[in-house]
């Protein structure tokens, strides 16, 4: 039977600063690079898993100041060491809560203005690389 659910107050956080409440979108995707392992007498192709791969879009509103939007972009922009942390509630992590930490993230370049006249400013940002954890509690 097919379910539905609706994400109505997910979390997210870079570099420990909770951006949830000026997060639109946050779109994670997570694999493994393919690295193929066939062999002569395989009769068809054959694939390992290689480094972890990690891409992360969030789809922004933009504030100015200390501790939000463009700060915290402007603070981890070139770091590949930023740390974020995207759960479907901020409450504990369980299976119905998946909690991913991605580390060692790198956000390349940042809009810092995306604006027209009477639209609220919105930036777009993707972080890639790094290593993804998911933890469902104990």
């Amino acid at each position: 039977m097919a379910t539905t659910y609706t994400l109505s107050n997910p979390s997210v956080t870079v570099a420990t600063v909770d951006l949830s409440d000026n997060c639109r979108t946050a779109t994670l995707n997570i694999g493994f690079d393919s690295l193929e392992i066939t062999a002569f007498s395989d009769s068809g192709r054959k694939y390992a898993p290689g480094l972890q791969s990690v891409e992360v879009t969030l789809e922004l509103f933009n504030a100015y100041g200390t501790g939000d939007v463009e700060a915290t972009l402007y603070d981890v922009l070139g770091d590949g060491t930023t740390t974020i942390v995207i759960a479907a509630t901020p409450g504990a992590a369980s299976s119905s809560n998946p909690v991913y930490t991605i580390s060692n993230a790198m956000l390349a370049t940042q809009p810092v203005v995306s604006a027209s006249v009477g639209e609220l400013q919105t930036v777009s940002v993707t972080f890639t690389g790094g290593t993804f954890a998911r933890d469902i509690g104990a």
